[in-house]
């Protein structure tokens, strides 16, 4: 008796595995209202970078400090921000279009280099 418990027990494993462990939601990074925000790793951890809408130059191409590049980042500016995996703003290397009500992105596609705010 004992040895088909156990063998139903195995049979149920088999045929059921335990479900997997879930990863903990990520938790957003802080970022003002008016601000874009850049971190050097992903899960908005690492370095972080603060950009004031009320400094930058709209639709101007602004790279980040040499050496440095972002790997998660908010867009609270209000207005869409297109980041760059070229320091230059070249589209010929990756580029993507944020909206600027509120984007959070964990994990960016490519390593940002710079970025434009562009006008509504």
């Amino acid at each position: 008796m004992r040895t088909t418990v156990v063998a139903a027990a195995l049979a149920a494993t088999a045929l059921f595995p335990p479900a997997p462990a879930q990863a903990a939601p990520v938790r957003l990074g802080d970022c003002a209202s008016g601000q874009l925000c850049l971190w050097a790793k992903p899960d908005f951890t690492g370095a972080r970078q603060t950009h004031e809408l009320s400094i930058l130059d709209i639709e101007s191409c602004v790279p980040l400090k040499t050496g440095t590049t972002a790997q998660a980042l908010a867009n609270r500016t209000g207005r869409p921000v297109t980041t760059y995996q070229s320091a230059e703003c070249a589209e010929t290397g990756e580029f993507e279009t944020y909206p600027g009500g509120g984007t959070w992105l964990p994990r960016s596609p490519y390593q940002v280099r710079a970025f434009k705010v562009w006008e509504n």
